[in-house]
């Protein structure tokens, strides 16, 4: 019997990871598979377009790719076990002779460096760098503005490759110097449970940033170095964003002593100083909760959301504010309220308490409050059943996403009611993969 274990990735791989952002691995599936879907794949682009969403249940070979124990095994240790395949799914078509995209960030990307979200690339094709794979920058998930293609490298390599991302890397498709079709089937995949302490896990590094990442993948706690290098708030000020960052973390190594001046960065006018502050702050651990929690009240809208969303990026070391985040769920300002209900899917993951509001959240006005209520319901699982009637109704929404959401909350909530809410839905949503302009009945 098959061990997921046995899949993880290793302690060098998982730190090769944090460090620049992406890991390419090599499914174990046979190459006839990978043929069969890229011909599957062309026959569709030619006779009906893009299936963009539906390419899963278009092409139901697919998943066999995703159910690799190679790829389910170093996704669980990325995103942590029992995570979502979100429903948004794309497969990229580079045409031959295409010059390629500029690099960017997908739209959904939050600005933080937790991986709570990743991204799989699957080559079903072989794919050198003449026929434009996908280009990266290693380790430029950690920034905010573009880093530009000087050290790009290509994810180029044969059929069945399947590369793992953060999902803020900076990415493009490379132009296609060849006269072959090349795709690439990207998916979405989110981390529904706060890691866990692993025991005898160490990691020398140097750089503050890693350190974090590190110990926050692991379940460990803050490290506070009261030695640590001298640094100022003002080093947050400096024009190489990366320098920049890297100072917050430091100063988040430096614990109460550099508490209020993060604090202060935080509500000054630079937005982003602002954003390296709340990285130091979510590496400083349970000593910024507090201080965090006074900004929910500040005048300015755009401190008030960085704070929230820094306590949400704290998951459970946030619990002790849990009542506050709460209390700002039902806010006039729709910003707030996005921010504020997906906190709540991170902040609440032991408490039933805070499902009322988001059960609430569900009929809000707002898409994005509808989207961040279902996917926080979702990350409660169990502990959502008292939801099960308004996720029931949700699925009834106009948003693609908010009725994925709710359709996954309902799974993971498990009861005989909200599996045969959920199993209702699906028969009567069912769609039928051979069905097609051709053949209709």
């Amino acid at each position: 019997m098959m061990n997921l274990n046995d899949y993880l990735l290793t302690d060098s791989q998982l730190q090769f990871y944090i460090e620049n952002g992406y890991i390419s691995l090599k499914s174990s599936r046979p190459a006839q598979l990978h043929q069969q879907i890229l011909e599957k794949m062309e026959t569709v682009f030619e006779k009906e377009g893009n299936p963009g969403n539906n390419m899963l249940p278009r092409i139901p070979e697919i998943q066999e790719v995703l159910t690799d124990p190679v790829i389910d095994g170093a996704l669980t240790s990325i995103v942590g076990p029992n995570y979502y395949a979100h429903p948004h799914r794309h497969p990229h078509f580079n045409a031959p002779g295409s010059s390629g995209q500029n690099l960017h960030k997908d739209s959904w990307s939050k600005r933080r460096h937790h991986t709570r979200w990743a991204m799989a690339f699957y080559y079903p094709q072989d794919t050198p760098i003449e026929q434009g794979p996908t280009g990266i920058t290693p380790g430029s998930h950690y920034l905010n503005h573009g880093p530009g293609t000087t050290d790009e490298i290509a994810l180029d390599g044969i059929a069945g490759t399947v590369v793992i991302v953060h999902y803020d890397l900076w990415h493009r498709a490379m132009p296609n110097l060849t006269n072959r079709k090349r795709f690439m089937l990207k998916f979405l995949f989110a981390r529904m449970e706060e890691p866990k302490e692993i025991q005898n896990s160490n990691w020398q590094v140097s750089d503050p940033l890693h350190r974090a990442m590190w110990r926050w993948h692991t379940g460990g706690s803050a490290q506070i170095e009261s030695n640590a290098s001298e640094i100022s708030v003002q080093d947050l000020a400096q024009s190489d964003e990366a320098l920049a960052i890297r100072s917050a973390y430091q100063l988040g190594e430096k614990g109460k002593s550099s508490i209020s001046d993060l604090i202060c960065a935080m509500t000054g006018p630079s937005e982003g100083m602002r954003q390296s502050a709340s990285y130091g702050l979510a590496a400083m651990g349970a000593l910024a909760v507090e201080p965090l929690a006074k900004l929910m009240d500040h005048n300015d809208e755009s401190v008030r959301v960085s704070a929230i969303d820094t306590l949400g990026d704290l998951g459970l070391e946030s619990t002790t504010v849990l009542d506050q985040i709460i209390s700002v769920a039902g806010d006039d300002n729709p910003t707030i309220r996005r921010a504020s209900i997906d906190a709540l899917g991170l902040v609440s993951q032991k408490s039933a308490k805070a499902v009322p509001a988001l059960a609430a959240a569900l009929q809000d006005k707002d898409e994005w409050v509808k989207r961040n209520a279902s996917l926080a319901l979702s990350r409660l699982g169990p502990l959502a059943q008292s939801a099960t009637s308004e996720l029931g109704k949700a699925l009834q929404d106009k948003n693609r996403y908010v009725r994925a959401n709710a359709l996954e909350s309902l799974k993971r909530i498990g009861t005989e009611q909200s599996e045969t809410i959920m199993f209702d839905f699906l028969w009567r949503a069912r769609w039928c993969s051979s069905t097609t302009s051709q053949s209709t009945f």
